[in-house]
């Protein structure tokens, strides 16, 4: 897991609550600024799953570098 996770998740969460907040009391301003945070947690979230993902492709191609003797 790293920091983009992390940041990623709690912005989203964050961004989740402030958007059912706004609804609960009828705020469009909340509504919308709640969504935009959540949007931007997730965007972040998968950012971080991607570098996640390619630190773990060069780890396995690595591995099977040392398996071949390269």
């Amino acid at each position: 897991m790293n920091k983009d996770q992390i940041k990623g998740g709690m912005k989203e969460a964050a961004g989740k609550i402030q958007k059912e907040f706004g609804k609960a009391v009828d705020s469009p301003k909340h509504t919308i600024e709640g969504g935009m945070k959540e949007v931007a947690g997730k965007t972040q979230k998968t950012v971080g799953n991607i570098k996640e993902d390619v630190k773990d492709a060069r780890k396995d191609g690595d591995r099977e570098a040392a398996k071949r003797g390269m």
